[in-house]
């Protein structure tokens, strides 16, 4: 495979670059259709593993099936490493045992490891059985640290060298071994004990005289890693350095792994990934790929969820429900102010959210932030306010309903933009999630105040 010449496309119809032409797409589909296997491997022949990936995770089941029968001679550790995890188990299932093992033997420790964390211990054992001992002992290693740390996220191929090394004696290294990872970026420095004390990179590594000592040369981004850190901010520690890679250590500061720079930024999209999937009350785990059935019962507890603080707002309206019966009116403007709440706190909630992902929201300025939005509140409410009261006048030919509505405007953005900053602070400081469980509490306390603030006030004033 000439994983050196992808075929891409810089024209797509729909607008999507570096995906596989639309053309070439209708050949493999009917070359899958007709049952040619010669078609088919020569359309992929050229192309990259991760657009091979690509295709497959885009077929319905039925045409996977027929893919894989086709072509599963050609899976390599490469494409296997690149399949989306919520249908790898089920290319797994439906391809021989060799081609599976001879994947498996070609792929790095740590996709090794993703591929095998969530497997049932049956099917673990058996990819397992495929390493030779020393590999299948690296693998070991990692999943004996905790899930989601940077001991399952780490590759244990690393390239060492001791400080006191000449340039010439490490590239004289490097070319007389034969197990060296395919991809790396750092020559670790190691004491006699095997703490890594600086590393060097490969590009100052060849530009220096073949005299100089390693010590020489290494670089002021170094940093270790605990094995025990949490991949998220193993991946903020990427982000905010600029780092390649970084070498990850045991409690007692041992050398252990080395973590690079595409397993990081994988890191950091799928928890990008997982806020987005969590405001939206879907469930972390949804997937294109999944069923009908898959998909449903993942969104049934956001729903429920939803029943309660729809109960809850239909509760307040059902204390004014005198008031709606003399003014009718009421009933026709009162989900405007709590829609208008509802996105006021959305909005605030998002900046939130992202900003305790990123780590840009602290203890430090969540005081100055938590005033911005609230100033933000009441400037938005006080413009909309005035809109939709004048517009209100202009609709019902009253004034007082006019003036109630935008002082309920005012209130409902003032106290959604106030919970859409405190709710997800709260949580955190909880420990909890404030992706997974804002939403509800801030669509809750929007519905409810602008219902109440609404009718309350109308109560109050016009009756």
């Amino acid at each position: 495979m000439n994983d050196q010449t992808p075929i891409l496309d810089d024209q797509t119809d729909d607008g999507d670059e570096f995906l596989p032409r639309r053309e070439l797409l209708d050949r493999i589909d009917a070359a899958i259709e007709a049952g040619d296997t010669a078609l088919l491997n020569s359309l992929l022949e050229p192309m990259h593993g991760a657009d091979i990936a690509d295709i497959i995770e885009r077929l319905a089941p039925a045409e996977r099936r027929a893919f894989l029968t086709l072509y599963s001679g050609e899976i390599d550790g490469e494409i296997l490493s690149e399949i989306d995890d919520s249908i790898r188990d089920e290319v797994i299932e439906q391809l021989p045992p060799e081609v599976v093992a001879e994947a498996v033997r070609e792929m790095d420790s740590d996709d090794v490891v993703d591929l095998v964390e969530d497997m049932d211990e049956p099917e673990r054992q058996e990819i397992l059985a495929a390493l030779d001992a020393t590999d299948r002992a690296a693998v070991q290693q990692s999943l004996a640290y905790p899930e989601y740390s940077a001991g399952r996220l780490m590759q244990s191929e690393v390239v060492t060298a001791p400080e006191h090394w000449t340039v010439g004696e490490a590239i004289a290294f490097l070319q007389s071994e034969d197990w060296l990872p395919e991809q790396f970026y750092h020559i670790v420095l190691v004491d006699p004990r095997r703490h890594p004390i600086g590393y060097v990179t490969l590009g100052r590594l060849l530009a220096s005289a073949h005299s100089t000592t390693l010590r020489d040369i290494t670089e002021d981004s170094f940093r270790t890693i605990s094995a025990f850190a949490d991949e998220g901010d193993v991946a903020y520690v990427f982000n905010q350095y600029h780092l390649i890679s970084a070498p990850v250590v045991d409690r007692d500061d041992r050398l252990v792994g080395v973590i690079t720079i595409d397993d990081a930024m994988s890191v950091l999209d799928e928890e990008h990934e997982e806020d987005i999937l969590r405001l939206a009350g879907v469930g972390d785990e949804s997937s294109l790929n999944d069923s009908v059935m898959q998909t449903a019962r993942q969104r049934v507890p956001w729903l429920a969820t939803n029943i309660l603080t729809a109960v809850a707002a239909a509760s307040v309206i059902g204390l004014f429900e005198s008031s709606i019966a003399q003014l009718v009116a009421l009933a026709v403007l009162m989900p405007i102010v709590a829609s208008m709440g509802g996105n006021a706190g959305t909005q605030t909630l998002t900046v939130a959210v992202r900003g305790l992902a990123t780590k840009g929201l602290t203890k430090d300025n969540s005081v100055r932030v938590i005033r911005r939005e609230v100033l933000v509140g009441i400037l938005n409410g006080a413009i909309f306010g005035l809109a939709i009261g004048t517009v209100t006048y202009l609709w019902f030919g009253n004034f007082g309903l006019g003036a109630v509505i935008g002082l309920a405007m005012i209130i409902n953005l003032t106290i959604a933009a106030l919970a859409g900053i405190l709710v997800p602070l709260t949580l955190e400081k909880m420990g909890a999630d404030p992706a997974l469980a804002s939403p509800t509490f801030v669509t809750t306390v929007t519905d409810v105040v602008g219902f109440f603030a609404f009718l309350g006030l109308a109560t109050v004033i016009l009756l």
